[in-house]
């Protein structure tokens, strides 16, 4: 609830990737300065969110927002050091073009997910057919993809964090995550139906169980490793990681506490009819 409400009175804010900016790329005479002190270089300056990318042996490519001539000229002579390889705006039609691409990638990830569990389920007739495992597992995504981007609209919010390409990529990862954490456990209560006696709680009861150790090792291995690089990456890195970080986090959540229990509430839900 409290993410959607963020989504919904926050909004998020887009970066240059979706709104448009100025990218300047420069290669350094000697060697190339870390991206912490090309950073700081430019703090005097309104250039909103700015990302460093190094290129090549000494060259580095800067994006920012738009900049007038009189900021670019103050820009290049805080890097006496380099020369300019190139200076350009991204205007807001590619940015447009950037996120409709994007929206079409999420949604054709979501219809090959739901067509993959509708069709390893297939089998699955008793209690439950198998269409309900696959609203279970949207259910499921829905859930981990909201929170992550709650989190986003309160930061964008009060901190100015922008959503961004990495970001993007870093939730569509968490889809597939999330969706593969949910099928351990359907493929495991399956298995227990076609073997096992127990009632159908039950079973799901069991299943999670079983999977439970297997879900949370394999959860904190991954998060451990998001954690080094939110802590430890650089700035360029660290909102990939913190989407990813959330995203994994909420994904485990709803693999254990979601997914199954949502079947057996429907399970008691067409039994009462």
């Amino acid at each position: 609830m409290i993410s959607a409400f963020a989504l919904l009175f926050f909004g998020l804010r887009p970066g240059i990737d979706f709104t448009g900016g100025s990218i300047m790329e420069l290669n350094y005479r000697d060697s190339r300065l870390s991206n912490d002190k090309i950073l700081n270089k430019l703090e005097e300056f309104d250039l909103g969110t700015v990302y460093v990318q190094p290129t090549g042996e000494n060259g580095v490519i800067i994006r920012m927002k738009n900049i007038s001539e009189q900021t670019h000229q103050k820009v290049l002579e805080k890097f006496s050091e380099t020369e300019e390889q190139r200076f350009e705006s991204v205007g807001p039609i590619i940015g447009r073009e950037l996120k409709n691409k994007t929206k079409v990638v999420i949604i054709i990830a979501l219809l090959s997910m739901i067509i993959y569990i509708a069709l390893a389920f297939r089998r699955i007739q008793r209690p439950l057919r198998s269409w309900v495992y696959g609203i279970a597992s949207v259910i499921a995504l829905f859930h981990d993809i909201l929170i992550p981007l709650g989190v986003f609209a309160f930061l964008g919010k009060f901190y100015n964090i922008e959503i961004t390409i990495p970001v993007i990529t870093a939730l569509l990862a968490v889809l597939g995550y999330s969706i593969n954490n949910t099928v351990v456990v359907f493929d495991r209560i399956r298995e227990n139906l076609s073997r096992r006696g127990e009632s159908f709680e039950q079973t799901v009861d069991i299943s999670l169980n079983q999977t439970l150790t297997r879900q949370i090792n394999t959860s904190l291995t991954t998060l451990f490793v998001a954690a080094s690089i939110f802590f430890f990456g650089g700035e360029t890195l660290k909102y990939f990681a913190l989407a990813l970080i959330l995203g994994i986090g909420a994904g485990t959540f709803s693999s254990i506490f979601l997914a199954g229990p949502f079947l057996v509430a429907w399970h008691h839900f067409r039994r009462k009819q």
